[in-house]
């Protein structure tokens, strides 16, 4: 069983939102940083959101940025997306990632099996 397991995704129109989750098993993640990434069919992974420990950083790549929010629980070893004003571009494998630091940018370690999520028009 891998330490990290993704919840959350779907089939969501445009414009709609979903919430991801990521249940952490295993480890703390109170001292590593948390991300997100996606990978679509025919593209490389991407790296979409950081939050650093204490919920003091967070980092989004340009193409969420203002719809996607990243954040965390620590007493529930958990982490999360919340994804708003979805586009048919944001069509992909979503993944989960815990990082062996604090701080983002992030050296993540350990990943998650992913949850897919499609965005129809």
């Amino acid at each position: 069983q891998l330490p990290l397991v993704e919840s959350g995704g779907g089939l969501v129109q445009v414009g709609g939102s979903l919430r991801l989750s990521c249940a952490v098993a295993g480890f703390a993640i109170h001292y590593r940083a948390m991300g997100w990434f996606r990978q679509a069919p025919g593209k490389e992974r991407e790296e979409i959101a950081c939050i650093g420990r204490g919920n003091f950083t967070t980092t989004y790549a340009d193409s969420v940025k203002g719809r996607f929010t990243i954040s965390r629980s620590d007493r529930e070893s958990m982490a999360f997306l919340q994804m708003n004003s979805l586009e048919p571009g944001d069509t992909a494998l979503y993944y989960c990632a815990a990082s062996s630091t604090s701080n983002c940018p992030g050296t993540f370690v350990s990943w998650g099996r992913g949850t897919q999520v499609t965005v129809t028009a």
